[in-house]
């Protein structure tokens, strides 16, 4: 399955507190983080909702 890498570039403070339960769900904790997940529609999701805040990278 295709992996995708998820960076946080923008900073959760001032944001809604379901955006701030979603990056815990990506394990993400803190700025500029790097995870790595599969390519999921549900990852896909999730990173959709904080376009704002975070780099979606494939590999």
């Amino acid at each position: 399955m295709a992996r995708i890498r998820i960076t946080q570039i923008k900073s959760k403070i001032g944001q809604p507190e379901n955006q701030k339960r979603i990056l815990a769900a990506l394990g993400i904790k803190k700025m500029h983080q790097t995870v790595e997940h599969d390519d999921t529609p549900q990852i896909m999701g999730m990173a959709n909702k904080l376009k704002h805040l975070v780099k979606v990278e494939k590999l």
